[in-house]
């Protein structure tokens, strides 16, 4: 138990502490056209006719400007192995939504080079969510 107790610490601590990277686009401003969708479930029925259909639609009927897809937690780990899942990310990136992925919780989950090979950007989280978070940006999570 204090095994877990440390390591969920220290996963704590990497996602909360700054990062070097840049925030986000429109954050120093605030954007109230700005979506961000923190996608945290592990469940592929949830990913697949809530979360990944809201952002596809938020995106392509112009509901929003700016569409991010955060992966983030069990998430990770999901994406990796469903294919399915993979292709409809794709498609979503290439009508314009960014699609970014928390490297604490890929690390965590040993997937970090699988997600930057489907083109994910993974990096720190804790600072451009609480960028997101702080601006005018609207931000669900599912």
């Amino acid at each position: 138990m204090e095994k877990r107790l440390l390591s969920f610490m220290a996963l704590l601590a990497f996602i909360i502490l700054p990062s070097n990277a840049q925030t986000a686009d429109n954050t120093e401003q605030g954007d109230p056209d700005k979506l961000v969708i923190l996608w945290t479930s592990d469940d592929p029925y949830v990913a697949e006719r809530v979360t990944f259909m809201y952002t596809h639609a938020a995106k392509t009927a112009g509901w929003f400007k700016d569409v991010t897809l955060i992966v983030w937690g069990p998430s990770a780990k999901l994406i990796t192995e469903n294919v399915k899942l993979q292709e409809k990310v794709a498609r979503m990136m290439d009508d314009g939504v960014e699609v970014q992925a928390c490297i604490a919780c890929a690390n965590a989950y040993g997937v970090a080079d699988k997600l930057k090979k489907l083109g994910y950007e993974v990096k720190g989280m804790g600072k451009p969510l609480t960028d997101y978070l702080k601006s005018g940006a609207k931000v669900l999570t599912f």
